[in-house]
């Protein structure tokens, strides 16, 4: 479905109802139990909670990321004048803004952006505000499950105009390595030959530094997981106590990644869309988890997907890092 307001163009591919509900009793049915996309705790309550996450003390990867652009955004800007820039899981858009604000210290400019996310309401906002304070920006809005395979429509601006993919906050680590494989060739097939991407990536470390920032002490992390379940009620007519579930965030060094969990205190029957799912005390259900890398692992996990690095940009602590990379 296509719409305008206010001279933005919003192209409507939210996933329906049914998918949630196929997906959903999917996941609670496989053992261990999982939530098949992270995609599904992203409503406009779960968009809410992860921007409220962003500026948590214990969330280091927002403020670093975004310090890595203040201080190199003229030089990253550069690579994105001129042409259109496609954000892949927009949420607030702060980031690019810093690389708008940069291009314009410079008297350029980006004529197009087309910002993905799953969150409509979240997205729509965004884009009309980014478009409302950068008049010469043509915003295109497209509700949708980025990490699936999908097309860029047929605007001719957008067609017309070199190409470079925007994923910022190291979102490619919720992928398992062999998906985000097949997520970067996707990415490359959209941009295509010489097209170029941008990409946060959080950098391995202790695990002192990791679990905080994946469950920190006020428990915006938890609610953030937690709001699945209200989701699924909601939307399910399902029957979850949120009382009868804890939250928890470990770090697997051997597999180098954060788990993230759900976690039944009892022994308990749910039902969801009709049918009876079984929580053993202690089960856990799977959310998410995030993967992090070095720069030579990324780079080869990049490499199985067409893509070169041209730059990489890191803070001071080298606890993350944006590359530069471009289809070969």
């Amino acid at each position: 479905m296509i719409s305008v307001t206010a001279s933005l163009q919003l192209f409507d591919f939210h996933p329906a109802l049914e998918d949630f509900r196929a997906s959903v009793l999917q996941g609670l049915k496989q053992t261990p139990k999982r939530v098949s996309s992270a995609a599904w705790l992203y409503d406009q309550r779960g968009a809410e909670l992860f921007d409220a996450i962003t500026v948590l003390d214990e969330y280091y990867l927002t403020r670093t990321e975004m310090s890595i652009f203040r201080q190199y955004g003229a030089e990253i800007g550069d690579r994105i004048a001129g042409g259109a820039l496609v954000e892949f899981g927009s949420g607030s858009s702060k980031k690019i803004r810093i690389l708008f604000d940069a291009l314009k210290d410079k008297g350029k400019a980006l004529p197009v952006y087309v910002g993905l996310d799953i969150s409509k309401e979240h997205l729509q906002a965004s884009c009309e505000q980014l478009q409302g304070d950068y008049p010469e920006l043509e915003a295109i809005a497209i509700c949708a499950d980025y990490t699936q395979p999908l097309e860029l429509p047929d605007v001719f601006r957008l067609q017309t105009r070199p190409k470079t993919a925007f994923f910022p906050g190291s979102t490619i680590g919720n992928l398992e390595p062999d998906r985000a494989v097949d997520f970067l060739s996707t990415v490359a097939s959209l941009v295509g030959q010489g097209g170029g991407l941008l990409i946060g990536v959080d950098l391995k470390k202790d695990k002192s530094i990791l679990e905080p920032a994946y469950d920190d002490a006020q428990g915006t992390s938890a609610a953030f997981a937690l709001n699945l379940l209200a989701r699924i009620n909601r939307e399910l007519e399902a029957d979850f106590n949120l009382d009868q579930f804890r939250y928890e965030a470990i770090y697997n060094e051997t597999a180098g990644r954060i788990e993230m969990y759900i976690v039944s205190l009892i022994d308990q029957v749910v039902m969801v869309a009709g049918e009876a799912i079984a929580f053993a005390a202690g089960e856990r259900l799977l959310t998410e988890h995030s993967y992090k890398y070095t720069p030579a692992e990324f780079r080869g996990l990049a490499g199985q997907a067409s893509w070169e690095a041209r730059s990489i940009w890191t803070d001071a602590e080298a606890q993350f890092m944006v590359m530069d990379l471009v289809v070969v």
